[in-house]
């Protein structure tokens, strides 16, 4: 069988369409393939976006590159301690490890601050420039100074010394004013300012309940002896019925002294 393909090259319209005639003899059939019209169509080719890449250098020499270092690390050091104190508050890590680790990134923190002085005369206003908002960091680092373990004990410590100063006072204020007693020391204007002496010192002692028996005896003779004039003297039933109170009192304070734990 043969096959005659006939190709006639397109031609174009007024309109400028392309008109392309194919016949072919196949099989004993003349097929006459006519493509109607194709407008030639130029596809827009998508543009690509373009990135110029250009290095930008923060520093111009040796001692701004420096600078801009520091300025990295102190960035680093008040965000680590603000994680820090967020895990410790949290109870993610001991009492221990906060402190070691703490006491490592004041250390680092005084001595970078020392150096970034002149630069850095502010680290609140470091801290806002580069939109840090670590409030626990800057407490721990510029208002503190120390771990927050170390303050509590330091607390506990000076609450202590307060404490045993004042349980020295209370004792050493019951035992003037029983001796003074004993040596016939009755006049209020004698009596009056030992008592209150020792009633102030009995309302500091914040281990002491408000109802203690020291408190309540010694307010009840300071109330009596304000309505007494300056020159008169107690009784000597006065007198013994005071002695037996402040010593009752001071036996009461003795004896209240261990359970808080002193």
């Amino acid at each position: 069988m043969h096959v005659l393909t006939a190709l006639i090259e397109p031609e174009l319209d007024s309109e400028g369409y392309a008109l392309r005639v194919s016949r072919s003899l196949l099989q004993s059939s003349l097929h006459i393939l006519i493509y109607l019209p194709s407008r030639k169509r130029k596809k827009k080719k998508k543009k690509k976006d373009t990135y110029t890449q250009m290095e930008v250098k923060l520093w111009n020499d040796k001692r701004e590159r420096e600078m801009y270092d520091n300025f990295a690390e102190l960035y680093a050091i008040i965000k680590a301690t603000e994680k820090l104190e967020k895990a410790y508050v949290r109870d993610i890590i001991s009492p221990t490890e906060y402190e070691t680790e703490c006491q490592k990134l004041i250390a680092h923190f005084k001595t970078l601050s020392s150096t970034l002085k002149d630069t850095v005369p502010s680290i609140e206003r470091f801290a806002d420039t580069y939109k840090m908002d670590c409030p626990a960091a800057i407490n721990r680092l510029v208002t503190s100074g120390v771990p927050a373990t170390v303050e509590h004990r330091a607390a506990s410590a000076a609450s202590a010394t307060t404490s045993a100063a004042i349980v020295a006072e209370c004792v050493q204020n019951f035992i003037t004013a029983m001796d003074s007693l004993k040596l016939n020391m009755v006049a209020v204007d004698q009596v009056h300012p030992l008592l209150s002496d020792l009633s102030a010192s009995l309302n500091k002692l914040s281990i002491l309940p408000s109802d203690f028996e020291g408190k309540t005896k010694m307010k009840e003779w300071i109330l009596r002896l304000s309505k007494m004039g300056a020159a008169d003297e107690l009784t000597e039933q006065q007198a013994r019925q005071l002695h037996f109170d402040l010593e009752s009192s001071y036996n009461s304070f003795m004896a209240a002294l261990p359970s808080a734990g002193t």
